[in-house]
């Protein structure tokens, strides 16, 4: 079984503009609103929000844009020998409300998920366009991923852990169902040195959002199923 086809959402009402035209800080514009709408013209045009208190509703375009190619997300021996003996299983879209509230309370350093954000994301669920990554250990959620998916390209959003590497295995494990679907990379938003870390190449904004037109219609849609995260290691 495979993730659901996006609804067509409608015309925006409001103009994204030209993400060439973002500032220093890569903010593209300030205000609108978090409908389905305004939220998929949004990152089909490379641009996503980031709320920051005290101000109005920031969208950014970041230069430069981190981004793995889902072939060559690496994996270190730590991380292999988790897949190989935890035992845990990952599945898609089983519990994406969990996942967003997850990654915004099992941190430390403050979230930017507002009840708002969860509201629109859910209702960008709802039509198709994002989706969650859920890891398992039995029955208890421990980590996951959640974004958007916008033809041949996902967004991630956020990731959570709750036991050691679980984050990292639903990386993992979304890069693998999404090459097996088609995709060729994943945006990961705004570079840092944990991504790095895993593989994460940096691409200057131009090139981001030339690679973003020429997939952002492909029909890309990852399988769902409760799969097993030792099929990763298998080889």
């Amino acid at each position: 079984m495979r993730v659901r086809a996006p609804t067509d959402v409608g015309q925006s009402r409001w103009e994204i503009p030209d993400p060439r035209d973002a500032d220093l800080d890569g903010v593209v514009g300030v205000g609108a609103d978090l409908q389905p709408t305004t939220l998929v013209a949004a990152y089909r045009n490379g641009v996503f929000p980031w709320p920051h208190e005290g101000m109005p509703l920031p969208w950014f375009s970041p230069d430069p844009r981190a981004v793995f190619w889902v072939d060559d997300i690496h994996v270190s021996r730590s991380l292999r020998r988790t897949l190989r003996r935890s035992g845990w299983t990952t599945t898609v879209d089983v519990a994406f409300d969990d996942v967003v509230r997850a990654c915004g309370t099992d941190r430390d350093d403050g979230t930017w998920i507002t009840s708002e954000m969860a509201a629109a994301y859910r209702r960008l669920h709802d039509t198709g366009w994002a989706h969650s990554l859920e890891v398992w250990d039995g029955e208890d959620l421990v980590g996951g991923v959640y974004g958007v998916l916008v033809g041949g390209v996902f967004t991630g959003e956020s990731m959570f852990h709750r036991s050691s590497d679980a984050s990292k295995v639903a990386l993992v494990d979304l890069c693998h169902r999404l090459e097996e679907a088609g995709a060729s990379w994943l945006d990961a938003q705004v570079p840092t040195s944990h991504l790095r870390s895993m593989g994460a190449e940096t691409w200057p904004r131009g090139l981001f959002l030339q690679r973003l037109a020429a997939v952002r219609d492909a029909d890309v849609r990852p399988v769902a199923d409760r799969l097993d995260v030792a099929r990763l290691v298998a080889d």
